[in-house]
């Protein structure tokens, strides 16, 4: 008989774990369309804007689909939080697909450094200009470099130069923060400012919800965005000066001298 150490036991085969090995690609779900179209559009009524641009009124939604249906569009709503909501009649489809089209330009964009040059004794007018087209960059996501330049015994005045880098900061208002601190180069005195994006992305929506309100397509324009900053910053300068005029005024009232006795 064979001995016990040559014996062997039979090999069975290896059984597969049941458990699959994971993956080492990340699985991404799909984004989910926020935007409600025609039967989604639940709420009791909505001011309609036709294809052409022009205000059908307010009605109920259901009135509006059969209305769109009847040209072979949809009625897709543009404004959510306007009270009624905004909702247009359009080809859905292609009004996506533009969105998709602007977003993927939007994200391709890489950020320059723009350049704005002033003088010491540029006067508003011309600086109107100029900050007008900083605040044009600054929409578009570029950084603006404000540069002042100096000629001849202007270098003995350079305290003027910074006083305007500092208007030019304060007229901008909150649209721009400062990157990086006025300082002297040669005969050039120049600070870099980006964009705040919080205000930025703010000021888009109000022009957004403006624009679709007026029957405009929901084309937003950096033109229209720098209005409405521009605005915005007139406003405040407007109130904050009525309230330093009020607490500057001398108090009418008299006090009253209690007589002798």
């Amino acid at each position: 008989m064979p001995s016990a150490a040559k014996r062997r036991s039979p090999k069975w085969p290896e059984e597969e774990s049941p458990i699959p090995a994971r993956s080492k690609f990340r699985i991404v779900q799909p984004e989910r369309d926020q935007t409600r179209v025609n039967e989604r559009i639940r709420v009791r009524e909505v001011r309609v804007i036709g294809a052409d641009g022009e205000q059908l009124g307010v009605m109920p939604p259901e009135e509006a689909v059969v209305i769109a249906r009847e040209v072979g569009l949809d009625l897709v709503e543009v404004a959510a939080n306007s009270r009624p909501p905004v909702c247009r009649i359009m080809d859905y489809g292609k009004f996506k697909y533009e969105q998709k089209k602007k977003n993927s330009s939007k994200k391709s964009h890489s950020a320059t450094l723009k350049e704005v040059k002033l003088r010491p004794g540029t006067d508003q007018h011309d600086l109107n200009f100029k900050l007008n087209n900083a605040r044009k960059f600054l929409m578009e996501g570029d950084k603006v470099k404000v540069t002042v330049m100096f000629r001849g015994r202007e270098m003995v005045h350079t305290y003027r130069g910074r006083e305007q880098l500092k208007s030019v900061l304060e007229q901008l208002g909150p649209i721009a923060k400062l990157e990086s601190s006025p300082r002297m180069e040669g005969r050039f005195m120049s600070m870099i400012l980006v964009a705040d994006r919080e205000v930025v992305a703010e000021a888009k929506r109000e022009a957004e919800q403006e624009a679709a309100g007026k029957g405009d397509p929901g084309e937003t324009t950096v033109e229209t965005v720098t209005e409405t900053v521009t605005e915005t910053k007139t406003e405040t300068d407007a109130v904050e000066q009525a309230a330093s005029e009020v607490q500057s005024e001398p108090s009418d009232a008299t006090e009253e001298v209690a007589p002798s006795s």
